[in-house]
């Protein structure tokens, strides 16, 4: 039925990342009618340590979609009829009955919380952890920062009563006063069970935890439940509007590059370096995490924390004042470098990259690694570091999917997104350097897009999510391996496919040193 505004129902998509909210008003046919963004602080007070205030969540969460409202015509804005979230995955923070904050939340990149893994190990299977959360036991899933945050940081907060809440479940809380959250948001925490989809009570038990103090769960793209009639009027919307399940932002990102079938995987370079492969049956493996998806079936996901991070280090501590400073200047630093970068040969001229500034996850599991420049010499400069980082974060991407091969099939069609894959010089070396062909997705904001397609259904807009995916995404023509590609596939073979292994001893000892 035709809207008064009309163009039917419209819908918003919200992504809370780790610094920043951005919401965007989509209508039927997946076109963005208007957007806004709020950005928000996050805390480094000790080394391994990141921090932020759960408020501020909520207070950018409801400022980008006022923002995203309000420049709608006014005639659109009651056609406005769901709503739903994607969001930082792993962050979390602990709050008393009432889901008022008792300590700052932690976020996904904390590195503290080596001894509760150590722990948790030692108390549990590691096999059995691994099968039962889809995760292997390490670092990033907040079970261990949960036990860290209630044993080691504050012993003081009452556990029986404590609430650990993960974004979506926060901010969902304060939208509509209901304690839930969806199983495609719970599960990086690592607490459930993931084949009948419900808080595992020793997996909550051993991040010190009452299974019964956690929120209700429901499946990606049910209906919540209506905005309060405080936050619809913050928001410029009816009190009509409901919110809808959501997903953490790598299942988003999946839905809103359409891809939603086994054979096709999505590949987001940002931040953390993100890749996954639908699934419509479980399974666990070294080579990937499983997750709930978007659609309520499974994602296989490679994941590599230390992604253009890297390359920011790069600008900001190498060539820069010795901290990581604002965009502005990181951003001429880079664009400089990249230039020449982009005149140099396949290979950094003997330079290769470890990526693993923030560690590795899949397939080595090991929180104490670090990076490494291997081959440097006197006639190498910035030019050349930077071309390197980016051939070692592609290599460390053929490395991932050349291992989940082995227990799936073959991914026929990657689709790429991320704002660094935005440039050709970066698609085209992973295309070339993975020996694979690229498409990148049409559509730069793929994880609120994502979440928009959740909130679909409810809006009548479609049957589910998944259709709406395969019917509104789009692709630009694939970028196939350019003709340095068997330059670096014997890199890959001959050089990257061993330097973890032939490094790690010395790794490990410098970490412990």
């Amino acid at each position: 039925m035709t809207s008064p505004g009309g163009l039917g129902p419209l819908v918003i998509g919200l992504d809370v990342s780790t610094t920043a909210a951005k919401a965007i008003v989509v209508d039927a046919r997946g076109t963005v009618l208007s957007e806004g963004r709020a950005t928000f602080p996050l805390s480094n007070p000790a080394p391994l340590a990141w921090e932020q205030d759960a408020s501020h969540w909520l207070e950018a969460a409801l400022s980008s979609t006022a923002e995203a409202v309000s420049r709608l015509a006014p005639a659109l804005r009651d056609d406005v009829a769901a709503m739903s979230i994607a969001h930082q995955r792993e962050t979390f923070v602990v709050t008393d009955e009432a889901c008022a904050p008792l300590a700052p939340a932690i976020v996904w990149m904390d590195g503290r919380s080596t001894p509760e893994v150590a722990a948790v190990s030692r108390e549990a299977d590691p096999k059995w952890i691994h099968e039962q959360s889809g995760k292997v036991p390490c670092t990033t899933p907040a079970l261990y920062k949960i036990r860290m945050l209630l044993e080691r940081l504050r012993p003081d907060i009452d556990r029986k009563r404590a609430r650990a809440l993960d974004v979506h479940a926060f901010l969902v809380r304060h939208l509509t006063g209901e304690l839930v959250t969806s199983t495609a948001s719970a599960d990086p925490l690592g607490l459930l069970d993931m084949q009948n989809r419900v808080f595992d009570p020793t997996l909550t038990a051993l991040a010190r935890l009452d299974v019964r103090m956690m929120p209700r769960l429901e499946r990606p793209g049910a209906v919540i439940a209506p905005l309060t009639a405080e936050v619809a009027k913050r928001l410029g919307l009816r009190t009509s509007v409901v919110l809808v399940s959501g997903a953490g932002d790598g299942q988003a990102a999946s839905l809103g590059t359409g891809v939603v079938d086994e054979g096709e995987a999505y590949l987001n370079v940002g931040t953390a370096v993100v890749a996954g492969v639908p699934s419509q049956s479980y399974r666990t493996a070294r080579s990937y995490r499983t997750l709930v998806s978007a659609t309520g079936e499974h994602l296989l996901e490679m994941d590599l924390k230390g992604g253009t991070l890297t390359l920011d280090w790069l600008a900001d501590r190498v060539l820069g004042r010795g901290t990581m400073e604002g965009t502005d200047a990181r951003f001429q630093r880079l664009a400089a470098l990249e230039g020449e970068a982009a005149g140099l040969p396949a290979g950094a001229g003997g330079l290769m990259a470890l990526p693993y500034w923030a560690g590795v996850m899949n397939p080595h599991w090991d929180d104490d690694a670090g990076g490494a420049l291997v081959g440097l010499r006197a006639d190498h400069g910035p030019a050349h570091m930077y071309r390197a980082i980016c051939e070692g974060l592609a290599f460390e991407q053929r490395l991932g999917f050349d291992l989940l091969e082995r227990d799936t099939s073959r991914v026929e069609h990657i689709v790429v997104t991320g704002g660094a894959m935005q440039r050709r010089f970066l698609l085209q070396l992973f295309a070339s350097a993975m020996g694979r062909p690229l498409s990148l997705s049409s559509t730069q904001e793929s994880t609120a897009l994502g979440a928009a397609l959740l909130a679909f259904p409810a809006a009548g807009l479609a049957p589910d999510a998944k259709s709406a995916a395969q019917k509104l995404a789009s692709r630009e023509p694939a970028v196939s391996p350019g003709d340095d590609a068997e330059r670096y596939r014997a890199l890959y073979e001959g050089a990257y496919k061993r330097l973890f292994d032939a490094l790690q001893p010395s790794l490990r000892a410098l970490a412990n040193g």
